[in-house]
């Protein structure tokens, strides 16, 4: 078994933030989308987002993903053991580039094509559920036909099933999740932390961090406030810009960052921020005093999710590699690898009747396989409408320093 190693040299986030106002091609691409009686100019209607599927005759599937994001054989890095078995089963050859780094980037990458009905050359794509959301609502992506996805029926995670954007994963499907909640270095904390109000403490003034973007900060800031963030509103979203404007302006918190938390929590420059689970895994590695929390009042549940983008030229064979990932003993070798939350939960039991002692330890971990009083505290948080979001963005970005 190896983890994902961390890497100092990685992009800053797989759920990295929209910088709705940034200026350059996003901001140019996200304003030229809000057009015309709520319905995007760019929308893409239901009988127009498929192609004739070569999948009989052409054998092959193009999948896009993030870097580090499958598993690589220890003695040889240019095999990745999963995506073989499932091509030596199959006989559908792979090709699988890790060219996203960024969800607003890669948005930006593929949006001409989609927007201007075109193929995009890829068939599997992975992106950020915030990001997806928006996809969906375009109409740039295909409904995945379940009858050739048995496995995706029967074991994907009750808690994943149906997010507000889209409502029984009729577009989207888990490739890993994970959980935003709060690391913290338990030995010179000197106490446990327990709730979102516990990082406003007067003794940890200048050492807490925030994620600096809006899509990865906002939903675990509400649940400290008591909010169901499956239906928050815009008055819940303005408090929160409130409290964390009055914790910046008595320099209560030291920075805002993106991934770059883990050095500061390492050096121990920070003693507690907002973090992802996946990361914190690794983190404990080095450093057992530090801990992962999900708050007593929650924390979000997110996901990063395959999509078959608008006119893939190999649709069926698509459906059919995510429907393998969802085999428990697939999912299994994938979370050994990755160490983020698993979408399948009955991999937990492959991993458990592991020889190997690491690897079925995995099994009893919480941040991969989380027990039930963690399930009953997490949430996937409402997403941000394309209507809120330039106001909300302007908002929380002058805030972070964006």
């Amino acid at each position: 078994m190896r983890a994902t190693p961390i890497n100092p040299t990685r992009p800053p986030s797989r759920r990295s933030l929209i910088r709705a106002l940034g200026g350059g091609a996003m901001a140019t691409a996200v304003g030229a989308l809000a057009s015309g009686c709520g319905v995007p100019a760019a929308y893409v209607a239901p009988g127009e987002r498929a192609a004739d599927d070569r999948s009989a005759g052409d054998k092959r599937v193009v999948f896009a993903n993030w870097p580090l994001y499958v598993d690589v054989d220890d003695d040889d890095p240019s095999k990745r053991p999963t995506l073989d078995t499932f091509a030596k089963r199959t006989g559908i050859g792979i090709k699988y580039t890790e060219e996203i780094n960024d969800n607003d980037e890669f948005f930006g990458k593929i949006s001409p094509s989609l927007m201007n009905h075109q193929s995009t050359g890829r068939d599997l794509i992975v992106i950020s559920d915030w990001m997806c959301a928006r996809f969906v609502r375009l109409g740039w992506v295909q409904e995945m036909d379940r009858a050739r996805q048995p496995h995706v029926t029967k074991y994907l995670d009750p808690l994943l099933r149906s997010p507000h954007f889209d409502p029984g994963r009729k577009f989207t499907v888990p490739w890993q999740s994970g959980i935003t909640g709060i690391a913290y270095n338990r030995r010179k904390v000197g106490r446990e932390i327990k709730h979102v109000s516990d990082l406003w403490a007067d003794d940890l003034k200048g050492r807490v961090t925030l994620l600096s973007g809006l899509d990865e900060s906002f939903a675990l800031l509400m649940q400290g406030n008591g909010v169901d963030i499956t239906k928050w509103t815009a008055d819940d979203f303005h408090h929160v810009c409130d409290q964390v404007e009055k914790l910046v302006h008595t320099k209560h918190l030291r920075r805002f960052t993106g991934n770059d938390y883990i050095k500061d929590l390492s050096s121990g420059d920070v003693l507690a921020c907002q973090a992802y689970s996946g990361d914190v895994i690794q983190l404990q590695a080095d450093d057992p005093d530090i801990e992962f929390v999900v708050p007593e009042e929650g924390a979000e549940l997110w996901a990063e999710s395959l999509m078959i983008p608008n006119l893939a030229a190999h649709k069926r064979n698509a459906e059919r590699l995510v429907d393998y990932y969802y085999e428990p003993a697939v999912a299994a070798k994938l979370a050994a690898w990755v160490n983020y939350v698993c979408p399948v939960p009955a991999a937990r039991e492959v991993l458990a009747d592991s020889k190997d002692k690491d690897t079925a330890a995995l099994a009893e971990d919480p941040l991969i396989f989380p027990d039930d009083a963690m399930r009953g505290r997490l949430a996937i948080a409402r997403d941000i409408t394309s209507k809120e979001r330039t106001e909300f963005s302007k908002r929380w970005n002058a805030i972070a320093g964006l």
